[in-house]
């Protein structure tokens, strides 16, 4: 029977890690998910308060 720590060597030499432009790719990606999410999410609130009644002026 293997040893948890060797299984956990054996693990870590089979995984291959992405080329750092993909990873660099994916941050990009979630940071600009976040943006346009908060996005929508502003306008939304926009909207609610302009149909109840509050404006800016």
């Amino acid at each position: 029977m293997k040893s948890l720590s060797s299984m956990k060597d054996h693990n870590h030499h089979e995984e291959t890690k992405a080329p750092w432009w993909k990873r660099v790719m994916w941050l990009v990606f979630i940071y600009a998910a976040s943006v346009l999410a908060l996005g929508v999410v502003a306008s939304l609130f926009r909207m609610m308060m302009t149909a109840a009644g509050m404006r800016s002026h």
